[in-house]
């Protein structure tokens, strides 16, 4: 076997390598997906329960307790394996990342025994949630990042930006549960479940532009009109600077807490739905990758002549062209195409990922200043002046950057006139 054909089999090899370890990546991301849905539950029933003083949500608050427990023990078993490999399947940068957050699980006790004895406010209590849910979060950020298939890190950003939308779905819910179950919104309160409401939004947009067809069609056929219509309602009263207790004593705390679950129960069987195939995709190109090195190897001693030797050996009478393209369709010469094209057609896809990436963070960035000329020219708050921004800009059919843009263009010549 000549050296070009073992460096060869030893690319195949690493090839499949790679998809090994994302193949144990994404087995990684079904487990933190569920731990993170169940710590989403236990984040809801404990805002009801510190709200309410401990007379709302005490048994279902345990319940969620227990799944979390489970979850997280299932979470750490396969850190655990994987932390014994002498050679483990995940990238120094993932397994640092995991280790950071390791090291916060143990706190949940302390945390749980605060919501227990009423000594964290409810809002203390929902950011300490939060803070585990995005470092959770995290760790699936940092393995679309490290991803080196264009196919699997597609997936990989789809079902992140999913998580993170689901995530900001879940605060809104532990958000609305905490005003509607004390009674009433105070400004901040009402702010923050704007906020929410408009990030999941962009979350869900980046989502559908990175999913496959079959994922959409998952998406779209699992949304309910009728309780988007229903939380919809809840949000106007949450916006009304008023008390929201009916006369038979019930709050809406609960209506929204079941309203609100049942979207996010029902983004979450999406986000199974994506694992399930993010799986199936890696193993699927496992079996390619090992298909392609056994036919490599159950040809190792086919004579593959280097061009020059070919040329020099020529007959008179035998075209040069033809030489030359016998040269070029050789089984080592194609495979060495093949391979060369696949490295320049995914290294080209995480350009173009990092680009749209770049892209994202520049039009973000231009929308921030833009809004800061509108509250400050305007007297409008943050939300308002993003409301306004968005707005403009359907009217103008522009994308919220391009109006972004424009204003900033605006000022800096009014500036200039002055």
């Amino acid at each position: 076997m000549s050296s070009a054909q073992q460096l060869l089999l030893t690319a195949l090899r690493c090839d499949i390598d790679n998809l090994n370890h994302l193949a144990t990546t994404a087995d990684i991301v079904s487990d933190v997906s569920q731990f993170i849905h169940v710590l989403q539950r236990e984040r809801g029933a404990s805002t009801i329960y510190l709200a309410s003083k401990g007379k709302r949500f005490k048994t279902r608050r345990a319940t969620y307790l227990q799944h979390s427990q489970a979850a997280e023990a299932s979470m750490r078993q396969r850190l655990e394996a994987l932390s014994q490999e002498s050679r483990p399947q995940a990238t120094a940068r993932l397994l640092r990342r995991i280790a950071a957050v390791w090291l916060s699980l143990d706190e949940l006790d302390v945390l749980r025994h605060a919501i227990e004895t009423f000594n964290i406010s409810p809002d203390a209590a929902t950011q300490a949630f939060n803070h585990l849910i995005s470092n959770l979060l995290a760790i699936v950020f940092e393995a679309a990042d490290t991803a080196v298939d264009p196919d699997i890190t597609r997936a990989l950003v789809a079902i992140f930006h999913l998580m993170q939308g689901k995530e900001l779905a879940g605060q809104e819910r532990a958000c609305g549960a905490f005003g509607f179950t004390l009674g009433h919104f105070d400004n901040a309160h009402r702010t923050l479940l704007n906020q929410l409401v408009d990030a999941q939004q962009r979350c869900f947009d980046t989502f559908v532009e990175f999913a496959t067809p079959e994922a959409l069609g998952t998406w779209q056929q699992s949304l309910s009109p009728r309780t988007l219509a229903d939380i919809c309602q809840l949000r106007d009263i949450a916006c009304q600077r008023s008390h929201h207790q009916t006369a038979s004593g019930n709050t809406l705390g609960e209506t929204w807490y079941e309203l609100t679950t049942l979207r996010i129960d029902t983004i979450k069987t999406v986000e199974d739905t994506l694992n399930t195939q993010l799986t199936a995709l890696c193993h699927h190109k496992i079996v390619q990758a090992q298909a392609e090195l056994e036919q490599t190897k159950a040809k190792p001693d086919r004579p593959l002549p280097a061009p020059c030797e070919q040329l020099l050996a020529l007959h008179s009478t035998q075209p040069l062209g033809d030489l030359t393209a016998n040269a070029l369709n050789s089984p080592l010469s194609r495979s060495l195409l093949e391979l060369t094209h696949a490295q320049s057609s995914r290294l080209q896809g995480l350009s173009d990922e990092l680009e749209n990436t770049r892209k994202a963070l520049r039009e973000r960035k231009l929308i921030e200043r833009a809004k800061g000329l509108i509250m400050a020219h305007q007297s409008m708050s943050e939300e308002e002046a993003y409301r306004f921004l968005r707005k403009t800009s359907m009217d103008q059919s522009k994308s919220m950057a391009d109006m972004a843009q424009s204003i900033l263009d605006l000022s800096a010549m009014l500036q200039r006139k002055e």
